[in-house]
């Protein structure tokens, strides 16, 4: 088993112009992730979607993003980075083409399916070649701007999202809002095939560990379908503990054979990966889900038009934003304060649905959306930095892909969750003080694992 690997090669200048193409696919990835909030009921209303294709269509793009995710970050490990950017990325573009065109709310959700596959192979690509190409700071720096990058797309994509549908309309506007990534993607994918470094990276001897990826993504869809309203329900779980209880010892066994583990000792017993993990899979499924029920409150509960929910949400991008551009180089005690108070602002804004009349409650959910906003601007980038700093040679593909993976499956769990319990609670302040609840949770969670690692680590 031999993870050495030597730089990728790039023209003198080229990691400039590299980046900035990762940042575009970033950007249009993110940018479908930050709209779909807003055109939800407008999709709903036009489809007649019943509660399991909008959970579907909710969750399901995270769902095949954390599926993608390892086995792309190990094959970009293998093979080299392009073809596997360009593909996902002409993939994620079919699926929106898809989306926009679809007259069925499963063919929504189906579509959804495919662009969530396609982000989750252009996106380990990206950071992989982030690992490749920096060290120290200048990493840090590269994923400042990704994280930059992200909160822009988050920032103009619900507030293009309100703005078109009111514009087009309801039936119309919802097409071309899921259209809005297009002309990213296809400027975007001849940039990449000019730019990025196309050799298969030297000295990687690795291997592709069918066997775990198999039991892996089987284990990860057995624990999702219960969420998602699949019948069977809760019948999944324990086919969920089986299969990984399968994958564990599975990957033991690839491992003592001398073969190239997803699981590898170097990554899954290093306290400070571990623990970053843990704190991106918690946090990052928070988020999302306290922006997706914050929507639905303003939008089923209130009545907001879209473009008046999209500008209450602001805040939130625009403090990601700000705090993202200066996050860079920010130790892991740094991360654990800006978790502290994250979970304050979530806690005050539970607090506010639960003591103030309504038309308070809207400005204090904004202000605690720029609070929580800001806080997790001083949270990802750092995070990322701190936990990929260990990874070891030739691994920076699959370590990054297995931290995006535990984000991906908070983000299925939490979003399927959230709106399930939206959709059947009796009222929507009840139903925004659950799912805020929930949220809050994940985010205290997140705050003690930042704790446990806090004396133990820092970027050197």
């Amino acid at each position: 088993m031999s993870l050495t690997t030597a730089p990728v090669p790039v023209k003198a200048g080229g990691a400039r112009w590299v980046v900035a193409v990762c940042l575009g696919a970033g950007f249009t990835t993110l940018l479908d992730q930050s709209v779909l909030n807003v055109v939800v009921p407008a999709l709903r209303g036009s489809l007649d979607a019943g509660t399991a294709s909008l959970q579907w269509i909710l969750a399901g793009y995270s769902l095949t993003f954390g599926l993608a995710l390892v086995p792309a970050g190990r094959l970009g490990d293998m093979y080299g980075r392009r073809l596997l950017f360009v593909g996902g990325l002409a993939l994620f573009a079919v699926g929106a083409i898809a989306a926009a065109t679809a007259r069925h709310g499963w063919v929504v959700a189906a579509a959804r399916l495919v662009q969530g596959f396609g982000a989750g192979v252009v996106n380990p690509q990206i950071i992989g070649l982030f690992q490749d190409l920096f060290r120290g700071r200048d990493r840090a720096r590269a994923l400042g701007a990704y994280a930059f990058v992200g909160g822009v797309a988050g920032m103009l994509g619900p507030l293009l999202g309100g703005l078109v549908l009111q514009v087009a309309g309801p039936g119309l506007g919802w097409r071309l809002v899921l259209l809005a990534n297009l002309p990213f993607a296809l400027v975007t994918i001849p940039l990449a095939l000019r730019i990025l470094p196309a050799r298969r990276p030297e000295g990687r001897t690795t291997d592709l560990d069918p066997g775990g990826l198999l039991l892996l993504a089987g284990t990860t869809l057995a624990a999702l379908l219960p969420l998602a309203g699949t019948a069977g329900g809760w019948w999944w779980l324990p086919v969920a503990v089986a299969g990984a209880g399968g994958f564990v010892a599975w990957e033991r066994r690839w491992t003592a054979r001398g073969r190239t583990a997803i699981l590898l000792p170097s990554l899954t017993g290093n306290r400070g990966y571990v623990l970053g993990v843990l704190i991106a899979m918690c946090y990052f499924g928070a988020t999302l889900a306290l922006n997706l029920v914050l929507s639905l409150y303003l939008q089923d509960g209130l009545h907001y038009p879209p473009l008046a929910a999209a500008a209450i949400a602001l805040p939130s991008a625009v403090g990601f934003t700000v705090a993202s551009a200066f996050a860079a180089g920010l130790r892991r005690r740094g991360t654990t304060i800006a978790l502290g108070v994250a979970v304050a602002s979530i806690a005050a804004a539970l607090a506010a649905v639960e003591l103030l009349p309504e038309p308070q409650v809207v400005w204090a959910l904004a202000a605690s959306q720029l609070v929580t906003g800001a806080a997790g601007g001083f949270v990802n980038a750092p995070n990322q930095a701190l936990t990929l700093h260990h990874a070891p040679p030739g691994a920076n593909g699959l370590s990054a892909a297995l931290l995006q993976l535990s984000q991906r499956l908070a983000a299925s769990v939490s979003i399927a969750a959230v709106s399930g319990i939206f959709l059947a609670a009796p009222g929507h302040a009840t139903a925004l003080a659950h799912g805020a609840t929930l949220c809050l949770g994940l985010a205290t969670l997140a705050l003690v694992f930042a704790a446990l690692d806090t004396p133990f680590r820092a970027i050197e």
